[in-house]
This record gives C-alpha cells, structure tokens and sequence, in this order.
C-alpha cells in the first residue's frame, strides 16, 4: 500500500459555479473558501502531512481587476480572521511564489502568517499565490552558483526540503496542469474531476485516496 505524504489541488470552477447559481464569480470564490477550509480539516482527519493550494497563477493577472481584488480582499480577510484556529489546530503555512509582487496588505499578511506558524508541527498547508511553475524554474536556475545538478537544483525550488506530490487533484473538468509544479508532479498521480471545486467533497477525497493506495508505482522501474 502506497504512503500518501501530499496532495495538490487545481481548485478549478470556482467563478463557474458562482455563475451557474447567477450569483457572479465573486461569489463561488467565496463558497471555494469554503471547501478549502474543508479539504484542510478532512485531510487533518486523515492524518495527510502536507497539502498545496493553487490559490492565484502569474497568469491570473490577466483577469477583471475586480475579480483579483476580490481574491486578494478574500485571501487577506481569512488571514486576519482565523490566524488564531490555524495555531490552534497547529497548521503551518507557506507561500509558493512571487509574494513580493502581491499588494502590500496581502503580503503582509501572507508573511506575518508564515511567522507566527513557522514552529508548528501538524499538518503544512502551502499556497501557491502568484505562482508559474515556468518562472520558478527559471528563477531557481539562477540561483544556482555552482555546477547544475538535480540535487542542486531541487534544493531551490520553493518546496525545498518537502517531499513532492504523490497526487494532484485538478476539479473542473479540465485535464492540464496549467502551469503548476511541473517539475514536482513528473511522477505524481494524476486525477482530473469533472466537478467545479466548490462541489469537491470528503467523498471524492477519500475515494481518491483509496484508488491511490492500491495503484503500482513503478517510477521508471518494473
């Protein structure tokens, strides 16, 4: 049976599935809030170590303005709110990304909650927040003074120590990895749901899992 160390997540649909309900965009990334906290709780449950959000790619910048102001008033807003349940319930948090071209508040806040959850020992919960797998590698090359080995050069990428993905989980129904960890998902599982992520459930996690664990993974080898 498969160890599961951590699970990614593509939360795919969120302002689909507000403009389904003819509530607006805005509003299903509210209800996707909402399924995080969720997903976080369950994957605590189920004794999962390591967990990463793909919050807000250097792509997204290329939407409505109102529709980014919202994401970062939503992101800032849960921060100042629940700092004090995630040191109770001991989660540690990390950003993934270009957090110095986020707005001052945000980032402020993303990095006084890094701070005061630095020391936590439940589970690690990373956030992938104005995050381009493409720029990431390319900023981690140039980091490398010496010679560029594979050792030296997964040492820089944002992960760092932390093992990679032994899932993703992408909702929405679409079946790409849009610039997301390229390098950290090469042997990872793969699951593409055709849910928008504000339906993602315990149900689905779970059923996920089960697959996962009986699944042969070679790695290359026989």
């Amino acid at each position: 049976m498969n160890k599961l160390n951590h699970i990614a997540f593509i939360m795919d649909g969120n302002g689909r599935w507000g403009e389904k309900k003819n509530k607006g965009r805005n509003y299903g990334h509210l209800k996707g809030l909402e399924t995080v906290k969720k997903v976080v709780k369950n994957s605590i449950k189920l004794k999962i170590p390591i967990i990463t959000f793909f919050v807000f790619s250097s792509e997204n910048w290329k939407r409505p303005k109102k529709e980014i102001n919202f994401l970062f008033k939503l992101i800032n807003k849960y921060f100042l709110q629940e700092i004090n349940n995630v040191m109770k319930e001991g989660i540690k948090i990390n950003i993934l990304g270009e957090i110095n071209k986020l707005p001052k508040g945000v980032r402020n806040t993303l990095k006084r909650s890094i701070k005061l959850t630095k020391k936590n020992k439940g589970i690690t919960v990373n956030l992938a927040i104005n995050y381009g797998s493409k720029n990431e590698i390319i900023s981690t090359l140039k980091k490398i003074k010496k010679k560029i080995t594979l050792k030296n050069f997964e040492k820089n990428l944002y992960l760092k120590n932390l093992p990679n993905p032994d899932i993703l989980i992408r909702t929405g129904g679409h079946y790409r990895l849009s610039n997301f960890m390229l390098w950290q998902l090469a042997y990872a599982e793969l699951f593409f749901i055709n849910k928008l992520w504000p339906d993602f459930n315990l149900n689905d996690l779970e059923k996920i899992i089960k697959k996962f664990k009986k699944t042969k993974r070679n790695f290359g080898a026989i």
